[in-house]
């Protein structure tokens, strides 16, 4: 039988970012309020359709670029600050999770240092950052502040604890803390990031002799910094290594 495209339904594709930074020593996601229907008014991940001339990688680049004007970070080139990691997450299809057709989201995985205010764009009509606890529930906020009352739209809530789990347990084996921090860090401040995203207090000095003991993970830049207050702190960059070995194991809770 020759194929037949009128045989099979329509669908739509859709990609919705996770877009994690670290604001307050809290790790943080960007929402946005929803300006038109369905669920309007609602907060949701942002995201958007996939145009029919673009491929996965471009729509969620161009999405990334839209809500935060950040640019995708590319490997090969030299570092930038406008830059944040990207990477795809997972793809969700149940057939009734967008009440206006069938709608394929394939959602990716944005990490940045800290972010300024969001700007909204497309059909959302405000952003925000909010700890993730607070969107997903886990804090008890959702009794406390009316502003997250109700749920994130769509299956986004299930989305954002994918790419939250998804960030906890990669900064165990891989480099990818790093992305949450500027060009240049302290030890201090790439412990925070862990702190942040783990949710755990970890031990000043053993972390310094982890991460400067384990090859390829971080490289001295021969400066030096106060702004954390106190004695001047060593600085550092992101080095080559983009898996650990050994690991930081995450603590168990």
């Amino acid at each position: 039988m020759p194929y037949d495209p009128a045989a099979f339904p329509p669908f739509a594709v859709t990609v919705d970012l996770v877009v994690l930074t670290v604001r307050r020593h809290a790790l943080c996601a960007l929402a946005v309020r929803r300006g038109e229907p369905p669920f309007q008014g609602r907060w949701a991940l942002p995201g958007g359709f996939v145009r029919a001339d673009e491929d996965l990688t471009a729509a969620a680049a161009r999405e990334l670029a839209e809500e935060t004007g950040l640019l995708v970070h590319n490997p090969e080139a030299p570092a930038s600050p406008n830059a944040a990691h990207l990477e795809q997450l997972a793809t969700y299809g149940d057939p009734k999770r967008d009440p206006r057709m069938r709608v394929v989201s394939v959602a990716h995985l944005a990490l940045a240092p800290d972010l300024p205010a969001p700007r909204p764009g497309g059909d959302a009509h405000s952003a925000r950052w909010a700890p993730v606890e607070s969107l997903l529930g886990q804090d008890g906020s959702f009794g406390r502040d009316a502003d997250l009352a109700a749920p994130l739209a769509f299956d986004h809530a299930r989305i954002l604890a994918d790419g939250v789990e998804r960030a906890r347990s990669k900064i165990e084996y891989s480099s990818l803390a790093t992305a949450f921090c500027p060009q240049e860090f302290t030890v201090g401040e790439l412990r925070r990031v862990y702190e942040a995203v783990w949710g755990v207090a970890l031990d000043p000095r053993n972390f310094h002799r982890k991460v400067t003991g384990t090859p390829g993970f971080l490289v001295p830049t021969g400066g030096t910094t106060t702004r954390q207050g106190g004695r001047p702190a060593q600085l550092f960059r992101a080095g080559g290594a983009t898996l650990l070995n050994p690991p930081m194991l995450r603590p168990e809770v």
